[in-house]
């Protein structure tokens, strides 16, 4: 055992690096695609309609809305953690997620620096993850609204949109609905590693179904800063003189940020990009243009990944350095 154990300590150290560049050569290619067809020129005209003073506001509300984000997830992880503690660990997930490639990612770093106060260890990784739960149920509600709310009679009879709308409303209810028996069925059994990954998400389905009103407050919280962001967004392309009905902003983002959350690109760079301008055409809007709004947006994305950074630099934490060097070797 003592023999077998040194390669298996190393193996993280030299798979994350490779991870890594492959999400990088898989945005610069899409980069590369983008550019390809559609002129650089337009898109960096399009960018430059934009002033600093509308970046700067999309930047504060940006953190203003992540500090709802993190105001959700402080809800959701137990008591033992302050407001202050759980907004500054989210900045610096989203430093991980954004600006620190190498380690484990937002979710796991921003866990790891509260752990220490936690009161409930478990509590505290069930509620991450029905914190990025329920953003992707937010997300996939935001975008079915938005597409039907947006779709003209010339892309067709909206009837399949009506029953797709229909039935992601209904999975959602039922999937908590029987959160709770399937969990309770699932504890009495055991299998590989498919099958704990599906008991993990049904646990944490049931762990939200046993207090709605927590589950309803959490998913409006994330709902509304989701369509903040989307709100931003619309500013920008109002700016850029986009012309796209609202709600087409709301389908397209949502659809393009569920999209990106595949992980085999560098944040989503180029992905989000390319889904959001191949969503918005069919509305009208100009894929140069779109894509100088979606890359405008990822500065605001780095930018508040950078602000996250320097929190962590001025006020350092042990949690966090212990972190990076076990991911990174």
């Amino acid at each position: 055992m003592s023999v077998a154990a040194p390669p298996t300590d190393k193996l993280p150290a030299r798979k994350l690096p490779v991870i890594w560049l492959v999400r990088v050569g898989v945005s610069a290619v899409v980069l590369a695609l983008i550019f390809h067809f559609v002129p650089f020129k337009q898109v960096w005209a399009a960018a430059r309609a934009l002033s600093p003073a509308l970046w700067l506001a999309a930047l504060a509300l940006f953190l203003l809305g992540h500090a709802a984000a993190a105001a959700k997830w402080r809800l959701l992880i137990g008591p033992g953690i302050g407001f202050g503690a759980a907004f500054r660990a989210h900045l610096a997930g989203l430093a991980a997620n954004l600006a620190l490639p190498g380690v484990a990612g937002g979710d796991v770093v921003r866990a790891g620096l509260v752990m220490p106060q936690a009161q409930d260890k478990a509590q505290l990784a069930i509620g991450s993850v029905a914190d990025r739960l329920l953003d992707t149920v937010g997300l996939l509600l935001i975008a079915l609204v938005g597409a039907y709310v947006a779709w003209r009679p010339e892309l067709g009879d909206p009837q399949a949109l009506r029953l797709l709308m229909l039935a992601g409303v209904a999975a959602v209810i039922i999937g908590f609905a029987v959160a709770i028996p399937l969990d309770h069925a699932l504890a009495r059994r055991s299998g590989g590693k498919v099958f704990k990954l599906v008991a993990r998400i049904v646990a944490v389905l049931a762990d939200l179904a046993r207090t709605p009103g927590l589950l309803l407050a959490c998913l409006g919280i994330s709902m509304a800063v989701q369509c903040l962001f989307i709100l931003i967004n619309v500013a920008f392309a109002q700016a850029a003189h986009v012309e796209a009905p609202t709600a087409a902003w709301f389908y397209a983002w949502s659809t393009a940020k569920i999209i990106a959350i595949a992980p085999i690109s560098l944040g989503g760079l180029g992905v989000r990009e390319a889904s959001m301008a191949a969503l918005m055409k069919p509305f009208g809007a100009d894929p140069a243009q779109v894509v100088a709004i979606g890359l405008v947006w990822q500065t605001v994305l780095y930018a508040s990944g950078l602000i996250g950074f320097l929190v962590q630099l001025r006020w350092p934490s042990p949690k966090l350095k212990k972190l990076e060097q076990v991911h990174e070797g």
